[in-house]
């Protein structure tokens, strides 16, 4: 009796084929996202652009407004505005300083937490990690609180420096913003650490490396992926700022309303001029692209070299 041997190439083929019988159970799983992800992200994406190409005409000095469309006008008024410019500048100059500052705490409070030299670790990684459960909005009133001069806890130390002037808010808000993230971006990368062998470490002990040593040559090398991640996300973040200056506005005159990018958009929309605000928001995604996506390429050619 013959037996009938199957190669490797008939039996993936074979593999193939069955996989081929359940693309209608595929098909339950993608359609709904992909029916959410095209109402409630491409549509509102494209209705943006759409919206940013329209202007509005009268017919005479008093005739009723006419929406038209107007090209890339609204686009070059976003170029020629000067209060957009000083925001994107201000939120850059906010993200050089405070992104590095907040990783930094993220990664060595992670470092910490992954040291077998820390005790109470638990009780630690849910303290790092609390004030992220603090909404954004909340967490900007409780610091304006205790930055006013008036009604701070710390009245010796807001009356004699001023940290809701012009020259400090920003900061101060840094200052929030950090509170809230560095305990999210510490998750992040201490889950990277749980994720190296323990062997790796085993083998570097065996060598008389110290924890130190350890941490600088073997875990932040190994995590690295996760920082340029929490640094993407953190480029976003920065330039999506609203809800913490929009909140200080109400404690301060140095926050206007067209403090941050987000900001000049929300107030643009409110006048209501949708068209240019949509032209704003157009080009700060593009602004946000083109940050994250050369600072992706620039850590990834770096890492190959």
């Amino acid at each position: 009796m013959s037996t009938i041997v199957e190669t490797p190439l008939e039996r993936g083929t074979r593999q193939r084929r069955t996989r081929v019988a359940h693309k209608g159970s595929i098909a339950v799983f993608v359609v709904p996202f992909g029916l959410l992800f095209a109402v409630f992200y491409l549509l509102p994406i494209g209705y943006a652009v759409w919206q940013s190409t329209r202007v509005v005409e009268r017919e005479g000095t008093f005739g009723p407004p006419t929406e038209v469309f107007g090209g890339f006008r609204q686009y070059a008024a976003v170029l020629e505005n000067e209060a957009f410019r000083e925001s994107v500048g201000r939120v850059l100059t906010f993200g050089i300083v405070q992104v590095p500052i907040m990783l930094g705490l993220a990664l060595t409070f992670a470092l910490l937490l992954d040291s077998p030299l820390v005790k109470g670790k638990k009780f630690f990684r849910l303290a790092f990690f609390a004030p992220y459960a603090v909404p954004g909005v909340i967490a900007a009133i409780m610091w304006g609180f205790m930055y006013s001069p008036n009604l701070s806890p710390f009245r010796s130390v807001t009356q004699s420096v001023d940290l809701l002037s012009a020259d400090l808010v920003l900061w101060s808000i840094a200052n929030v913003v950090t509170w809230v993230y560095v305990g999210y971006n510490m998750l992040i990368i201490y889950s990277s650490l749980l994720a190296i062998p323990s062997e790796i470490y085993e083998a570097a002990r065996l060598d008389g490396a110290s924890q130190a040593r350890i941490a600088w040559s073997i875990k932040i090398p190994l995590v690295m992926p996760a920082i340029i991640l929490t640094a993407i996300f953190s480029i976003i973040g920065t330039l999506q700022l609203l809800a913490e200056p929009q909140v200080f506005a109400s404690f301060t005159s140095a926050v206007t309303s067209d403090y941050t990018p987000n900001l000049l958009v929300y107030t643009t929309a409110s006048v209501p001029n949708p068209s240019l605000a949509a032209a704003f928001s157009v080009v700060l995604a593009l602004a946000t692209f083109i940050l994250s996506f050369t600072f992706l390429k620039v850590t990834q050619r770096k890492a190959f070299q």
